[in-house]
Order: structure tokens, then sequence, then C-alpha cells
């Protein structure tokens, strides 16, 4: 008659509980690296965000400087030559405020956190070849 961890082995010498708790621990430490690979991966993106938003804040704190040199330009006019001056001033800061939206406009795109959906897509390959590789 066996004993019943004698039953409990499997042909390869391990204990049936053994495999079960490994996968329960791999599994579970997949779980935490996946959440710190994910909050990792979104402060970075709230990081470029982050810089996104000053460079908008540049810009228009840019565009209003031009207006309000602008506007004095308009009146100056009516004295002659110092008009020209006031205006290459409004159009430099119009130009630069308006590539400065330009360049946050193209960095502002919503992504997903690509490295943390291929590391999730990786994982469960690997679950799913471990739980087929544990059930022969």
């Amino acid at each position: 008659m066996r004993t019943p961890v004698e039953e409990t082995r499997k042909s390869n010498g391990y204990r049936s509980g053994d495999l079960v708790s490994d996968v329960i621990h791999d599994a579970q430490r997949l779980v935490t690296l996946e959440i710190a690979l994910a909050k990792q991966e979104l402060k970075e993106l709230a990081t470029a965000y982050a810089i996104t938003v000053g460079i908008v804040v540049a810009a228009a704190l840019l565009i209003v400087l031009a207006l309000l040199v602008a506007i004095p330009a308009f009146v100056v006019e009516l004295v002659p030559w110092h008009w020209q001056a006031a205006l290459v001033w409004a159009g430099a800061y119009a130009l630069i405020g308006l590539m400065l939206l330009l360049v946050a406009r193209s960095r502002f795109q919503v992504r997903l956190p690509k490295r943390t959906i291929d590391s999730l897509k990786e994982n469960k390959e690997w679950a799913l070849r471990r739980a087929r590789s544990n059930n022969r």
C-alpha cells in the first residue's frame, strides 16, 4: 500500500502540490511585474504629456505676446518707420508660437503602453505552454 506522499508524486519526481504551488507563485510574481511595468510606462507617458502641455503653454504665451506687440504696432502705424519694427517682432512671436503648437500637436498622440501589451502577450503564451505541459 502506498503512502499519500507517494501517491501525489508524478513520474518526473515532483509532487503535484509543488507544481501547482510553483505555478501559482510564478503567476503572482508575473502579475506583480506586469503591474510594475504598467506603472513605469504610465509614468513615462505622463512625463511626455507634461512636456507637451508645457510646449502648448509656451506657444500660447508667445501668441499672446504677438498680440501684445501687434496691437501697439497698429497704433504706431501713424508714426513713420516704427511700425515695421513692431510688425517684425509680432510676426516672429507668432511664427515661433505656431511652430511650437505644431510640435505639440505632433507629440499629442494617445498611445497604449506598447511594452506592457507585448509583455502581456508573451506571458499569456508562457502560461498556456506551462499549463499544457503540466497537464501531460
